[in-house]
């Protein structure tokens, strides 16, 4: 393990994030490549009395992996990533993106629901729910979990399964990182072979509303098999995209088949008959479809998002209404469908509320000069703001950065907030883990968690 202080050489290296209004200045930052590790850095921290912040990835939109003053236990290190093609299961580390799990799972033609980006991850991504291209068909990446392995705030090592301290694993499908660190997570895989149908198509905003009814309509009775997203943008200066639409705001549509390729580009006739200014849907490798949005860490970035169970024209007119008005050419609005898979789930599987949501709404905005943050994040609580007629209740927390203990209570509902707190109170009654969507600790003694013991 490394320790790295202010004063040492990479420490600004290691205290940055992908979102770069975050600018945090922890005491230290702990570099674990072990289960080991983790556990002294735990010991440190609890007896120094600082602040405890776990970062993986570093996506967390409001910085929650970061800390001023505290402790940050960086797992990074742990990247191991092994996939049984037998059994269709792959077990990855906690510190691993999903650009680098999607990369060792491709040869084996293998894949699980991951993120809209490369750069993700996994841990994170997974226990906040895992929302991706292929929840319809596979379902939400939680959904796949076979089993965590983690060590908890009093420093032992955990595994939650089916079998193994249940009720901790049924907590880690969307509790967040409440409950321990991750050091590795199981999952259930799926067949994508050696290429996708995959891809981006665009239209010019003159055909957005008509474009937007048509996919609306048309994503219910799609096949599952079929990711899709769509995605207002500022038309990328790309030779693909005709040279009058380069610059200028544009409907995109982002779509998947996760089967045979010619069944896939039977799939999307419907929206190709709709004739895009732009298509290069395409086969190709589906750990490469995975970075074709990734963004250039270094911006500033605000998001929110809301459910919704159906999306009428007043709705469609509301989102293109903001899509027409992005606040920098980073920054989109995105329209992903739920359903299929990710709805039919048993409730109580989960503790993620209104898992029937048809739809996610999902304003991103994404800016360079600190001089446009009040107008960029205004675009985004002003969507809200007018889409809230429409919207569900409910709110998927990795979507969102810090907007409330109201919001965190939201995604979950009373009866499973409650049954949350009481597993909080049992696996970190001192709330070591609040660099997070917290789950406050139910009042009371915590109670014997059978299992949970090192190993």
């Amino acid at each position: 393990m490394e320790w790295i202080r202010p004063e040492d050489a990479g420490y600004d290296e290691a205290r940055t994030l992908f979102n770069a209004m975050i600018d945090r200045r922890p005491a230290v930052i702990a570099q674990c490549s072990s289960a080991a590790d983790i556990r002294e850095a735990l010991a440190y921290g609890r007896q120094h009395g600082l602040e405890i912040a776990v970062r993986s990835g570093g996506h967390s939109v409001a910085g929650m992996s970061m800390n001023d003053g505290g402790l940050v236990i960086d797992v990074r290190g742990l990247k191991d990533i092994t996939v049984d093609p037998q059994a269709r299961t792959a077990t990855v580390g906690g510190g691993a993106t999903w650009g680098e799990f999607d990369r060792a799972a491709q040869p084996y033609g293998l894949a699980v629901t991951g993120g809209r980006v490369s750069t993700t991850g996994v841990s994170g991504f997974t226990l906040g729910g895992g929302s991706g291209w292929m929840d319809r068909g596979w379902g939400l990446a939680c959904d796949n979990l076979v089993s965590v392995n983690l060590v908890t705030a009093a420093g032992e090592e955990a595994t939650a399964s089916a079998g193994e301290n249940p009720e901790l694993f049924w907590a880690l499908h969307g509790g967040g990182g409440n409950f321990g660190v991750a050091t590795s997570l199981t999952f259930k895989m799926y067949d994508v072979g050696e290429q996708v149908l995959c891809g981006l198509m665009l239209w010019p905003l003159g055909q957005a509303r008509d474009v937007a009814r048509a996919y609306r309509d048309f994503v219910p009775a799609s096949p599952e098999a079929l990711g899709s997203c769509l995605v207002t943008l500022i038309a990328p200066p790309e030779e693909f995209v005709p040279a009058e639409l380069q610059g200028k705001p544009a409907l995109g549509l982002v779509v998947v088949y996760t089967g045979d390729p010619e069944e896939g580009r039977e799939a999307v006739r419907p929206l190709r008959s709709l004739q895009p200014a732009a298509d290069i849907v395409g086969p190709r490798p589906y750990a490469d479809f995975q970075c074709m949005l990734d963004d250039a860490p270094g911006q500033l970035n605000y998001w929110t998002a809301d459910y919704h169970d159906e999306f009428p024209d007043a709705a469609l007119d509301v989102f293109l209404r903001f899509g027409e008005a992005l606040p920098h050419e980073s920054s989109q609005m995105l329209l992903a469908p739920w359903g299929g898979r990710a709805g039919r789930v048993d409730p109580a599987s989960t503790p993620m509320a209104r898992r029937t949501a048809q739809w996610i709404t999902h304003p991103f905005a994404v800016w360079q000069d600190p001089a446009q943050t009040a107008e960029a994040i205004g675009w985004a609580k002003g969507f809200r703001r007018d889409i809230a007629p429409y919207a569900s209740g409910g709110v998927y927390l990795n979507f969102i950065g810090h907007e409330g203990q109201e919001r965190i209570m939201a995604a979950f509902g009373p009866e499973n907030y409650a049954r949350l707190a009481r597993i909080k109170r049992d696996f970190d009654p001192d709330n070591i883990f609040r660099g997070n969507q917290n789950i406050l600790p139910a009042a009371g003694e915590p109670v014997e968690t059978e299992g949970a013991i090192a190993h």
